[in-house]
């Protein structure tokens, strides 16, 4: 699969009904969301564009406060947009990739205590039965949950996103749920497609992932901390799902059922970052991202200041086949002022893809973020990542160069004469 991704809140505009949008009506954030790229009125223009790049799939997510936006009273008319979507992308020859969970929640949840709501994971499983039931007869990838390790880091730890707490007991209780919400999802897509006589839906999750380096080589203190953190951030919430358990002493313990609960893995790849170790008590014993400390000069960087390292995505695609499940390359991309530099960026990752492959890895696909510029949650609309450049004011959109060059890689499958 060839194509790109989006996210809901980043492009439809106007979520009254979640907390993101609550959050930035509360003035939390620089910029507030308002009409974003209007993509809930523009799809069908986006997606014929989509088309003429020579995409093949698309990912896209579902509005959860859209489709439930009273909890237990689900809006027939989202249910119909969403269906007009699928059916859209689907004459148009495009693959549908859909996330169920990308970063937000109803209100009404969130004034339960959102993740941290013992019932969350039973009232995620209920709106993704609905969804599948409703819309599931065209397709065929599911994701889940995107980025929940991310997701809880931001938003239960640091504070940045709503909820907004700074909880380590909480941060883990939330990733515990949303374990158990992905469980239960999975379970009822599954139960669905059977019920209803489909074809076999394929479920998994876009896991963000990124590249740890010691800040300093020599130091075993230093390699140590990018072992935990790697431990903890890449593969915690995946060996979770694969091995129906997980327990780190003086952490945390995690059960789950240990039936199958992942057909793929998605991976969210953009940069690495250094890692010092400060001490042995946590969470210094993870080390203190030093990037911009000691590192500033290492490498190309983009607009958020994220350095450009094509070879980690080499490096994590290898790490994660040792789970023997397909790899989807779910987002993977730049902001980047000089658009020239996007396609170099494009070309550079999807060379080292390709070299992972070569040895035998199982990709099967690779989905650039983003289509369109868009939302970036707290870093509001200054970076820009899209393939289509969208014009805030008048909704314009124009094609950029990279998205010409990354058309003829999608109609070829060859990169500088690589197969």
């Amino acid at each position: 699969m060839w194509g790109a991704a989006t996210s809901s809140h980043q492009v439809e505009g106007n979520n009254v009904n979640n907390d993101w949008w609550q959050w930035e009506q509360n003035g939390k954030v620089k910029e507030r969301s308002g009409s974003a790229c209007d993509h809930w009125n523009r799809y069908r223009e986006d997606f014929r564009i989509a088309k003429s790049l020579n995409h093949n799939a698309h990912r896209f997510s579902l509005e959860w406060s859209r489709i439930e936006p009273h909890e237990g009273q689900f809006n027939d008319a989202a249910i119909i947009h969403y269906r007009e979507v699928i059916e859209s992308l689907r004459s148009l020859g495009l693959e549908p990739v859909v996330t169920l969970h990308h970063f937000t929640l109803p209100v009404w949840l969130s004034q339960k205590g959102g993740w941290l709501f013992e019932g969350a994971p039973d009232l995620f499983a209920r709106y993704v039965r609905k969804v599948v039931e409703e819309l599931g007869e065209h397709v065929r990838y599911w994701i889940t949950l995107n980025e929940p390790v991310a997701y809880v880091f931001k938003g239960y730890l640091m504070g940045e996103w709503p909820p907004g707490e700074k909880s380590y007991e909480k941060t883990l209780k939330a990733l515990s749920h949303l374990l158990k919400g992905h469980v239960l999802a999975y379970d009822s897509i599954k139960e669905v497609n059977r019920k209803l006589k489909r074809s076999s839906a394929q479920v998994g999750i876009a896991k963000h992932v990124l590249i740890f380096t010691p800040c300093s080589p020599k130091s075993w203190k230093d390699r140590l901390s990018v072992s935990l953190r790697n431990a903890m951030f890449n593969h915690l919430f995946i060996k979770a799902l694969i091995r129906g358990r997980i327990f780190y002493p003086g952490l945390f313990r995690i059960r789950l059922p240990k039936a199958k609960t992942l057909d793929f893995i998605g991976l969210n790849y953009y940069t690495r970052d250094f890692v010092h170790n400060e001490g042995f008590q946590i969470p210094a014993i993870f080390g203190d991202i030093c990037t911009l400390k000691h590192h500033r000069n290492v490498g190309k960087r983009n607009f958020l200041s994220w350095e450009i390292y094509p070879q980690g995505l080499y490096q994590l695609v290898k790490e994660f086949s040792q789970y023997k499940l397909p790899l989807l390359i779910t987002e993977n991309g730049v902001c980047i002022e000089h658009d020239a530099e996007r396609f170099e960026f494009v070309k550079s990752h999807l060379i080292q893809l390709t070299r992972a492959m070569k040895e035998g890895a199982k990709v099967i696909g690779y989905l650039y973020w983003s289509l369109l510029d868009n939302y970036e949650w707290a870093e509001g609309y200054g970076p820009r990542f899209g393939l289509i450049e969208v014009d805030y004011e008048t909704q314009s959109r124009k094609i950029r160069d990279s998205g010409k060059q990354f058309a003829e890689i999608c109609r070829s499958g060859q990169i500088s004469g690589e197969e």
